[in-house]
């Protein structure tokens, strides 16, 4: 957990996906992810936790359903949603975070 929390403390926004493999909508939500890295380049960082490998992760940031975004900034969660959300969104709340 103490490289996770280095991660999130850099000064960029930092945005963990806490997915599982077994959930069709985090199937759906890595092209997005994907689009929305190729959209912001090295403005953004995004970081996918498997909830089932690391449950300690999932406990400690109470994670009840998947995919839950969770954007830090500093280190500080400053954005939370859960489930499926389009690319360009997402490039709006990084935005706002910057």
């Amino acid at each position: 957990m103490s490289h996770f929390n280095t991660i999130i403390h850099s000064g960029k926004p930092v945005l963990v996906d806490f997915f599982a493999e077994w959930c069709g909508p985090c199937k759906t939500m890595a092209p997005i992810l994907k689009e929305t890295k190729d959209m912001l380049g090295d403005k953004a960082t995004i970081i996918k936790v498997d909830i089932d490998r690391n449950q300690q992760a999932a406990v400690a940031f109470n994670v009840r359903s998947v995919p839950t975004l969770i954007l830090f900034k500093n280190g500080n969660a400053v954005w939370r949603h859960s489930g499926v959300i389009q690319a360009a969104e997402l490039a709006r709340v990084f935005k706002q975070f910057e």
